[in-house]
């Protein structure tokens, strides 16, 4: 397993850090969407949680993983939210005194490598819309994978394990994180039901 470090950054993650953080500004509470990993893992401390929905992105099983859900000899692979479509998710308001130790520390996370896109996002939740900070990614960035066939999928969904796992718990977790909150993602039904049907999970409770 490589570390984050062994791997050549796509951009240094430390610039688009600090633009962020002037985007922000550091005096107001600080809002993050989370769509996968940070609705049922976001270690971070928030004083909200609300439902969200964003218009014009989507979530997608596309983005190639060679350090927190594989390896560079056996890439897994993740969601992003790339462009087109809505996605519901969740959005997190973190205290302003709290927050920059917070974006740091989830800056470690996301972006070891620079391969996000950081955005502002207007969020639709049911007290109102705020902007949140969402990792998005580019289509043209070589970490976006095109479609893949099902038994691509599932080739990767068998092997691929990373410093957090394998590529088939972090699906089947976030399948369980937004069916618990009434989302039925159809895409990633589909991907549960071809995992179930090849045994790579149980039969119940995961799809």
């Amino acid at each position: 397993m490589s570390a984050p470090h062994a791997l050549t950054p796509l951009r240094d993650p430390g610039p688009l850090l600090e633009r962020t953080r002037a985007q922000w500004g550091g005096r107001q509470d600080l809002w993050i969407f989370g769509y996968a990993s940070l609705i049922w893992r976001p270690e971070f401390e928030a004083v909200e949680r609300r439902d969200a929905v964003v218009h014009g992105w989507h979530r997608a099983l596309r983005m190639r993983s060679r350090v927190n859900r594989g390896t560079p000899e056996q890439p897994g692979l993740v969601f992003a939210l790339l462009p087109g479509g809505s996605c519901r998710g969740v959005v997190y308001r973190l205290a302003a005194e709290r927050a920059h130790g917070e974006l740091e520390r989830l800056w470690a996370r996301e972006m070891p490598t620079g391969v996000y896109d950081p955005r502002w996002l207007p969020c639709r939740t049911h007290a109102g819309a705020v902007q949140a900070l969402a990792f998005t990614l580019s289509r043209r960035s070589e970490a976006c994978l095109p479609r893949l066939a099902d038994e691509q999928v599932l080739q990767v969904l068998r092997h691929a394990r990373g410093r957090y796992g394998t590529t088939l718990d972090y699906l089947a977790e976030t399948a369980l994180a937004l069916r618990a909150q009434g989302v039925r993602d159809h895409e990633i039904e589909r991907l549960m039901r071809l995992a179930r049907r090849e045994g790579l999970v149980p039969g119940s409770g995961h799809a």
